[in-house]
Parts: C-alpha cells; structure tokens; sequence
C-alpha cells in the first residue's frame, strides 16, 4: 500500500511537470524577437493613443519585447494640445508608454520654456541631436537614447529639422538683438548626425534607429531625408516625419552602400507602423487605426476625463456655416500650400475686414483644418487656428509686398507653408521664371537677385471698391500674425523694416469668432462657397486681373480689332479692310479659272 502511495505521488510529480511543460511552451512570450510601435504628426489626434496602447498590450501577450516611439509633432494641432499648451497630449503619451520620443518642430511651437516643462511632465525624455545652444559643446536636448529588450541594445538618434529655425516662433531662438542664439546645425547636419551615430556605436548599441523629424520629398527636389542617410552610415531602420508621407516600406543605400529602411507613417494616426527585428533581419509594415478595433480603457477614461473639462469652452456654439471649407481634395492632398481654398478666402477676409487693414494674409500653413457645414464651435475655429498667434497690422511699403509675395511662391508648385491666401489683393505669377530668391544660411531673406516671377500686383481701393496697380514706394497697412509680422517666420525678414501699428490685438480665434458673430451675423453664407481667386498662374502673358476681368491686357486683344483713336485713322483701318477683302476675292476667282 505505501509503494503504491509512493508510485502515484511519482506519477504524480510527472504528470505535473510534463504538464507544466506543455503550458509553458504553449503560452511562452517570444524573447527572441523585437518589436516596435512607431507614429509620426499624431497633432493631437488623441484617439489614436487608445488604440496605440491596445495594440502595445496586445503584442506584449506574445512578445517579451514590444516598444513604442514618437518621431515628433504631438502637442500641436488641435484644440486640446492649444488650450493646455501640450499638457494634455503629454500626459496622453505617459499613459501609453514611450521607449523614446523625438522632437519635431511643432514642439517648440509652445516657446522653449514651456517645452522644458512638457520635457519634465513626460516619463519618457524628449531627444533632438542637432538642437543647440550656439557656443556650447553639447545638444540641447540627449541628442539619443539607449534601450535594452532583453539582450539587444538599441540606440534612437532624433533629428529635428532645421527649418524649425524660422518655422516655429523664430523670435524665441535669437536675443534682443535679432542675434541667433540657438541652431539646428543645417550647415553641418550630416557631420552632426554621423558623429552621434559613431557615439551611440561606442556606447554599445547592436541596431541604430534614425527618429528623423526631416521628411520626405518624393520628387527629390529638395534636401530630405535621403540625403541624410546617403551621406552617413550606421543606421539600421530611419522611421521619418514632417512631410506626412505615407510610406511602408523602402530600401535606400547610406554611404557605405548599405541598405537602410525607411518608414513613415503619414499624420493624424493614419497608420501605426510596427516594425519587427528578428535574427538582425528588419521588416516595417504600416497598420490602419481606422479598421483597429481595440482600445485602453485606461486611456479612453483619461480623454472622456480632459474632454469633459474642455467642453464647455470647445463645443460652445458660434455661428453656423451654409459651406464645407476645406484644407486637402478628396485624394488626401494638402491644397492649402500650394493653391488658394475658399477657407483661405475666409480668413483672410476676415483678418481684412475686422482689421481694416488695405490688405491681409494668411499662410498655407497655419490653415491646419477643414470646416463642416452646419454648426460652427469654438473647437471647429481653434482647430483651424489652433497656434494662438496674435493679429498684428503694420505699415509696409509697397516693395515690402512684393519681396514677400515673390517669397511666398518662390517653391510654387511644390508645397509650402508660406504660400500666401491674401485678401485686398490680387497678382500673377510668372510659372516660367525660376526663383531668383536669395536667402541666408538660415533662411532669411536677403533679396531677389533676378528677374521677379510675381507681377502685375493690384490692391483694393477701400473707397472706390477698385483694384488699383500697386506702387513700390506707396505705403499700404496690412494685416496678419505675429509668425510672419513680428517673428518673420518662413524667413520673411523683409518685414524687419515694416512700421508696426498694432501688436497688442486679439489671438486669431478670437477674431474669428468676432467675425462670424458681429460681421456675419452668426451666419456664413454661400459667397464662401467658390473660391475667389486673387492669384493667376501664366506663363508670362495674363488675360485678365483675378478680380477685375475688364482690365484685359491689350496684348492679348485678336488682331482684328479696330484700332482706338482719331476718326481719320478709323477711317483709313475701314478702307484698307475692304481693300484686303478684294484682294482675297480676286485671288479665289484667279485660283478658280487656273483650276478649271
């Protein structure tokens, strides 16, 4: 009996360890393999975070190593990374669990001090390799991380593009004197990256990833992100952003020769990239957020909590529109950078007419979101304004226009956030002119060194209601943001020599709102339905003024028009017309006979 005991308590134990032995393989997490989570340009589209932080808990049941990073622009696009001046999107992010999250431009939207703020609020410290304090040794910010999963040490390098320097509050990165005080290296990028590449190598780093907030140029017309890693060598996988494409998976040779892969996952949680490295082999594939089902609860409860705080401002109702605006076309393409769209109508009028400015503009942009029909909120005009820039009029000289108006269309038709939505004004652009635009290493403007593209510049008359020819030595007030007017953002340094009048004004929303209520009447009518067009693109030779068809230019009247003038010169054009008719007649019937 007690070897019988025995013998079933032996079973016993052997049963239970092959049992267990079976469990555990069955529900083992594989240790092996890494992956990780990447998203770029969220702009405070912060449903997304749910289900970024669904899919990380999801992964992480069979993965002892799931990650997630940020490539930049997160607390900047909408009314709730505006009203808590990125606080929210931070916390947002807390929440979800960052391995390393880098700095885009819209980051320093905020101005540095409160992004050291948002940098101390986040459990995850933000990273830019090339952002600098001129003078000093050192980045500003860690130029990279190091992350350990399991065995595997990843170094993230981030790069911020240069063109933060006078995209993003420029006045914020000089002193008093209009000095710079602060870089992003342009000059030297490529020595500023390989050089933290070559440090992150030293540290002990088995894989370097770029977090590259540089962007994409599909017609390689300009410096993107291929030219960084053509002219480096060491990274493994670049996840880029900035320039919103929409890019799964691409294979581009670095310096060396070597293959990098490059990935991008569009903007507003368009997709989540999951990239996967297993056994030194990469693959990035791109995950739709619409057609993910699955959220945090924990997450969901965190928005559903800021929302109800923000409600009573955000979903106050103003006004009602009888038209949609929009800001992209149906393919997804931003038009607002390189086309005029009835919303860039809208509010530039507005920034005229509530001004009473002779002109005002609006850059592409900072028109960051369409607008429905129906009834209009506070957060449907914050989201199309969501900077809080503040309304400043100036008095410029006429050339002062027209270096700025040559500046703005100096990329046209290639995307830019300068390109101007004007009202009081009406041009043309010479498509067949390169840019003669001449600007310094930091991207200001110095001068046009060249025959100008834009011509045939008109500003409306406020008495008669007329578009009259602008003169280059005529002072004109006009209206727009401190971005461009005060910071010269986009480098528009030419208004270093405007006289301001008034800096003291309204944040844009607010006249926005104004606009609508007291000059609208709380209504937006279907004159904003088409847009009015103030800018001709030609090849040289224009038919007619935007905004006054009868002005046509007499070298496009057709030749047989009568010539204007004395009665005896009338006189002579009738008789040698009915000469010619003759002529014609008699050369028909000469060709007729020889025929026969």
């Amino acid at each position: 009996m007690k070897r019988l005991f025995i013998n079933v308590v032996s079973f016993s134990l052997v049963l239970c360890m092959f049992l267990s032995a079976f469990a555990g393989s069955a529900y083992a997490e594989d240790t092996d393999t890494i992956v990780i989570l990447y998203e770029n340009d969220v702009h405070c589209a912060v449903e997304g975070y749910s289900k970024l932080a669904a899919m990380k808990n999801e992964l992480s049941e069979n993965y002892a190593n799931v990650g997630v990073v940020s490539v930049g622009d997160f607390v900047q696009g909408g009314t709730l990374g505006a009203v808590s001046k990125g606080e929210y999107i931070v916390n947002l992010m807390n929440r979800v669990g960052y391995d390393a999250i880098a700095l885009g431009n819209h980051e320093f939207d905020y101005q540095l001090p409160r992004l050291i703020e948002l940098n101390d609020i986040s459990d995850t410290k933000f990273i830019s390799c090339n952002f600098q304090k001129i003078g000093e040794d050192t980045s500003y910010f860690e130029p990279y991380k190091l992350v350990s999963y399991g065995d595997v040490d990843i170094a993230y390098i981030a790069i911020t593009t240069p063109e933060t320097i006078t995209s993003s509050s420029p006045a914020q990165f000089r002193n008093e004197d209009g000095e710079l005080i602060y870089t992003f290296n342009e000059a030297t990028l490529y020595d500023v990256v390989q050089a933290n590449i070559n440090a992150a190598e030293n540290a002990g780093a088995d894989y370097i990833i770029a977090l590259s907030h540089i962007g994409y140029d599909e017609l390689g017309s300009f410096s993107d992100i291929t030219d960084v890693i053509e002219n480096t060598d060491g990274f493994d996988v670049v996840l880029d952003a900035h320039s919103h494409s929409v890019i799964e998976e691409k294979v581009i040779k670095d310096k060396s020769g070597d293959d990098v892969l490059l990935s991008s996952t569009g903007t507003k949680f368009q997709y989540i990239g999951k990239l996967t490295i297993s056994g030194g082999v990469f693959d990035t594939e791109l995950i739709e957020v619409e057609s993910y089902t699955k959220t945090d609860p924990t997450v969901d409860a965190y928005i559903a909590e800021i929302y109800e705080s923000y409600a009573p401002l955000g979903n106050r109702i103003i006004g009602e529109s009888k038209v949609d605006f929009i800001t992209h076309d149906k393919d997804g393409n931003r038009l607002v950078r390189n086309e005029e769209t009835n919303l860039g109508d809208f509010c530039s009028d507005a920034l005229r007419i509530m001004t009473d400015a002779d002109m005002s503009f609006v850059n592409g942009g900072g028109l960051r979101a369409p607008m429905e029909s129906g009834d209009v909120t506070f957060n449907d005009i914050f989201s199309v304004f969501p900077f809080n820039n503040q309304i400043v009029t100036a008095e410029i000289s006429g050339q002062i226009l027209i270096d700025f108006l040559e500046m703005a269309v100096m990329n046209y038709p290639e995307e830019d956030g300068s390109f101007p939505h004007m009202s009081g004004v009406t041009l043309s652009v010479n498509t067949s002119i390169p840019s003669s635009v001449k600007v310094e290493e930091n991207g200001d403007f110095e001068s046009v060194d060249g025959e100008y593209r834009v011509y045939n510049v008109k500003v409306l008359d406020k008495t008669s209601g007329e578009y009259k020819e602008l003169n280059p030595d005529e002072k004109y007030v006009i209206a727009g943001f401190n971005y461009f007017l005060l910071d010269f953002g986009g480098g528009m340094t030419m208004f270093k020599n405007a006289k301001i009048l008034n800096a003291e004004g309204v944040l844009d929303v607010e006249l926005l709102e104004s606009f609508i209520v007291e000059q609208l009447g709380g209504v937006i009518g279907e004159e904003y339905a088409e847009v009015k067009p103030n800018i001709s693109f030609t090849d040289g030779v224009i038919t007619e003024s935007p905004d006054n068809p009868e002005n046509n230019e007499q070298e496009n009247e057709e030749p047989s028009s009568p010539p204007t003038g004395d009665t005896p010169y009338v006189l002579v054009y009738i008789i040698l017309e009915v000469l010619g008719i003759c002529l014609l007649v008699t050369s028909g019937y000469c060709q007729k006979r020889k025929a026969q």
